[in-house]
């Protein structure tokens, strides 16, 4: 990236790998950058490259029109922000957060924002740290259309695609919080299939090129989820829920067998038992995220 692209100062606050990454990303592009972490010693080898060490907090912000911050949660970042000379020197500047929570914290901060005169844009990382400053990163907006836009330029120093999800500021969190959902459990799933199939006297190398080809299949069928729930069609043509509990208990019982926990199959098959008590043994597995949102 030309570091004749960006020209407005930024200030990130968090050095953990992520937020180290997101000021590498910065300093690549010639983008004038203070930094500060809780931890001290940090940022040597950014400021090494030209980045400049705040002695504090309230230092760093008062030093940039924008802040990104990044740091483990939204209760660490309301330890740093809402301190008193920290909210005061945020008057007036945007503050980007980069942190990962929830969009019920994400929208108590925009409203603790609104309050102090804070202009506030909340956001997601979607890719690993590797990828910030390539084409492969990905980051999630949410918040004020216009203010996004007022500060697009820099934020393309992080490389990659952006997408702005609109006003609400919780909408970037929504999102990120649904895909780690996917993540998370697939990643559970996976290893729980790599121990059974160790169990069997299948290495995990051997079997991840067919995991592999689970995963190839798996963008078409999430679609195709989607739009039978958007439709309310549910479909269980060619493979009705009654027969997926079935394929679930054998995975339920070859485990078992081994004496390998069963937790996270036990639930997934006991959902799908429970929407063929109700009823919808017939539909397809798209049914059961119907049959979790009742209340």
């Amino acid at each position: 990236m030309s570091s004749s692209l960006v020209s407005t100062a930024v200030t990130v606050i968090g050095l953990g790998p992520m937020g180290r990454a997101l000021a590498g990303a910065f300093v690549a592009a010639g983008v004038p950058i203070t930094v500060w972490n809780r931890t001290p010693g940090r940022d040597r080898e950014l400021v090494e490259r030209g980045a400049i060490g705040a002695a504090s907090a309230a230092e760093a912000v008062a030093a940039s029109p924008q802040t990104v911050v990044c740091l483990v949660n939204y209760d660490a970042t309301d330890a740093v922000l809402r301190q008193d000379t920290v909210t005061a020197a945020l008057k007036g500047r945007t503050l980007v957060n980069l942190t990962a929570d929830t969009p019920d914290r994400a929208r108590d901060t925009g409203r603790w924002a609104d309050e102090h005169g804070i202009r506030y844009l909340d956001g997601a990382v979607m890719t690993p740290t590797p990828t910030i400053g390539t084409r492969q990163a990905v980051l999630l907006f949410s918040g004020g259309q216009e203010l996004y836009g007022e500060h697009r330029q820099v934020l393309d120093a992080l490389g990659g695609s952006h997408t702005h999800l609109g006003e609400d500021v919780g909408r970037a969190a929504a999102y990120d919080i649904a895909l780690l959902d996917i993540f998370w459990t697939s990643m559970t799933g996976y290893v729980h299939a790599l121990a059974l199939a160790r169990a069997e006297g299948v290495s995990p190398r051997e079997l991840a090129p067919f995991a592999q080809g689970i995963g190839a299949i798996l963008p078409a069928i999430f679609q195709q989820t989607a739009d039978d729930i958007e439709n309310g069609s549910y479909s269980g043509e060619g493979n009705p829920l009654t027969s997926a509990v079935s394929t679930m208990t054998h995975v339920v019982h070859a485990a078992e067998s081994h004496g390998i926990d069963t937790g996270v199959m036990r639930a997934a098959e006991g959902l799908a038992r429970r929407t063929v008590a109700l009823g919808h043994g017939t539909d397809g597995f798209s049914r059961i995220a119907e049959v979790l949102a009742r209340r």
